[in-house]
């Protein structure tokens, strides 16, 4: 008789997590966050999410990165059309177009204060604060 073995693993985030309902494009709000938080987000190659099968999802990811605070923006929506009945980064927040993870933010890029920053946006129609640790799919955000 052949023991079978479950490996949990839990994972940590370490990051602050915030959705955005934007119609904008994804350069432009790149562009708009970097103006508004004094920024230098720049464009990564697509992050792709291999789904069962062949087909696999991608999500235009921006990130600015310093010794100490690290921004990603991410599209929440697939790049491509997909058969996926759920082609989100997060499915558990698709009505959120755009998903922005900030690791060390200090004062001004975390809670609140900067839902208050993102929300005055013109290229902002709404902006929330998520507790990553309670995504199911939690696993797609941490590189």
């Amino acid at each position: 008789m052949t023991k079978t073995f479950t490996l949990d693993v839990e994972l940590a985030c370490d990051f602050d997590l915030f959705g955005l309902v934007s119609s904008a494009r994804d350069y432009s709000l790149a562009w708009a966050l970097n103006q508004a938080l004094r920024l230098r987000l720049r464009r990564q190659p697509d992050l792709l999410l291999p789904m069962p099968g062949r087909e696999q999802l991608m999500f235009s990811h921006y990130l600015y990165a310093t010794e100490v605070l690290t921004l990603r923006l991410f599209r929440n929506r697939s790049l491509v059309l997909s058969a996926f009945p759920k082609p989100f980064l997060a499915p558990d927040f698709k009505e959120y177009d755009y998903l922005l993870a900030v690791t060390n933010g200090g004062d001004e890029l975390a809670g609140a204060a900067l839902v208050a920053r993102l929300a005055a946006l013109t290229a902002v129609q709404h902006a929330t604060q998520f507790d990553p640790s309670t995504l199911k799919y939690k696993e797609n955000l941490i590189l």
